[in-house]
């Protein structure tokens, strides 16, 4: 599939989604994240007369939560997509084999010199 003049041809499914759209899928992951958190620390809270050990586990989510938070959020578009499923390569040609004489690599000139 190259085009004229031999550019690479770049497939649509290796494109990168949008910067609205990776924008919008970050936002979504660290308000999941956060409200995770806060879920987690009112339950430490609610339940830490009542269940000391979900409290603790449920206090350390919280506390570690942000910090995860931010990294997943800020990752993703930093890597690009694999070399392989991005485009179409080149056409390879094929070398000429031991036996076939090679091509003049000039061919005459019409004016009779070489």
């Amino acid at each position: 599939m190259p085009k004229r003049g031999g550019a690479e041809v770049f497939r649509i499914t290796g494109a990168r989604q949008g910067l609205a759209e990776d924008v919008r899928g970050r936002q979504r992951r660290y308000v999941i994240s956060m409200t995770v958190r806060t879920l987690s620390v009112i339950a430490a809270a609610v339940l830490w007369n009542v269940e000391r050990h979900v409290a603790v586990v449920a206090l350390a989510l919280g506390i570690l939560l942000p910090y995860v938070a931010v990294v997943i959020a800020n990752a993703g578009r930093e890597s690009p997509p694999s070399l392989p499923s991005t485009f179409v390569p080149a056409p390879v040609r094929p070398a000429l084999d031991a036996g076939e004489p090679a091509a003049d690599p000039e061919p005459d000139r019409p004016d009779g010199r070489n």
